[in-house]
C-alpha cells in the first residue's frame, strides 16, 4: 500500500489479529493438561518455542511502523520459521536473507576455505581474518592474491604484505596505486583476471550446487548444506584435474 496513513491503517489491523492469535494460542496452552502424551508435549513444546518469536514480530513491527523507529538490522526477525537468518544487503542491490559467505579458491578452482558469517559484515572487515585462517592451514600466506574491490581498504594491503603476500590485487583500486598492490601491470591484469574467473566458479556453486537457495531446515543444517554443496564441487573439479 503506498502512502504511510494507509500502511499504518492495515498494520494496527494485522498487529491487533496477530496479537488475539497470539492470546488464543496461549489459553490453548494453558488449558492442554501437562500429561497429554507425546503429541501434547510436542505441542507445547512448538508453543514454547514460537510464543517469544511471535512477540519480538510483533514488538519490532510496532517500533518501525507504529513508531516509526529504525530497528538495527542485529535486532529484527525477518523469518518465524528461520529466526537464525540474516538482512544481508550488497550496494544497491535488492535485500537478501539468509547468510553471508566468503570462500577463498586457488588457482585450480578448488574451494580451499569456506566461512559462513554472522550478520552483515563490510567486505573490508573480512579480508585479513581469512588470511589469518589461511597461514595456519597451509603454512604461509599466499605469494599472490586477488579480491573483489569491497576488501580494498590501505590498511588490509598493507597488512596483507606484512604477512607476506608479495601481489595483492583488488578488483577496483579503490584509491590504491597498481604500483604498490603489485609488482607490475602485467601481474595486476593476471590476478585480475584470475579473480573474474572465480566469478564462474562461483556461478556453477550457485546454478549447479544449490548454493542459490538453501532448502534445508535450521542452522545447523544450513551448514551442512553449504558445506555439503562446496564439497561436491570440489569432488567433481578435483576429478577434473587428475592427470590421466
Amino acid at each position: 500500500t503506498r502512502g504511510r496513513p494507509k500502511r499504518v491503517q492495515h498494520y494496527r489491523a494485522l498487529l491487533r489479529i496477530a496479537r488475539n492469535t497470539l492470546d488464543y494460542l496461549q489459553q490453548a496452552a494453558a488449558q492442554l493438561p501437562l500429561a497429554a502424551g507425546p503429541a501434547g508435549k510436542l505441542w507445547q513444546a512448538q508453543v514454547r518455542h514460537y510464543q517469544p518469536l511471535i512477540a519480538q514480530i510483533i514488538a519490532q513491527t510496532e517500533r518501525r511502523v507504529l513508531a516509526g523507529e529504525a530497528v538495527p538490522a542485529g535486532e529484527k526477525l525477518v523469518s518465524l520459521f528461520e529466526p537464525h537468518a540474516d538482512i544481508i544487503v550488497k550496494g544497491s542491490r535488492d535485500v537478501d536473507h539468509g547468510h553471508k559467505l566468503n570462500l577463498t579458491t586457488g588457482r585450480s578452482g578448488l574451494i580451499l576455505d569456506l566461512v559462513i558469517e554472522a550478520g552483515n559484515p563490510a567486505d573490508s572487515e573480512r579480508l585479513l581474518p581469512l588470511l589469518e585462517r589461511h597461514i595456519p592451514f597451509y603454512g604461509e600466506a599466499p605469494r599472490q592474491a586477488a579480491a573483489d574491490g569491497g576488501y580494498a581498504s590501505r590498511e588490509n594491503l598493507r597488512q596483507a604484505k606484512a604477512w607476506g603476500v608479495r601481489d595483492m590485487a583488488f578488483h577496483k583500486k579503490c584509491s590504491l596505486r597498481i604500483e604498490d598492490m603489485v609488482r607490475s601491470r602485467w601481474v595486476y591484469r593476471k590476478l585480475r583476471n584470475l579473480r573474474a574467473g572465480i566469478e564462474a566458479g562461483i556461478s556453477c556453486l550457485k546454478r549447479t550446487y544449490g548454493l542459490a537457495r538453501c532448502t534445508w531446515r535450521g542452522l545447523d543444517h544450513f551448514k551442512t548444506y553449504v558445506w555439503s554443496s562446496v564439497v561436491a564441487y570440489n569432488l567433481a573439479l578435483f576429478a577434473r584435474l587428475r592427470p590421466t
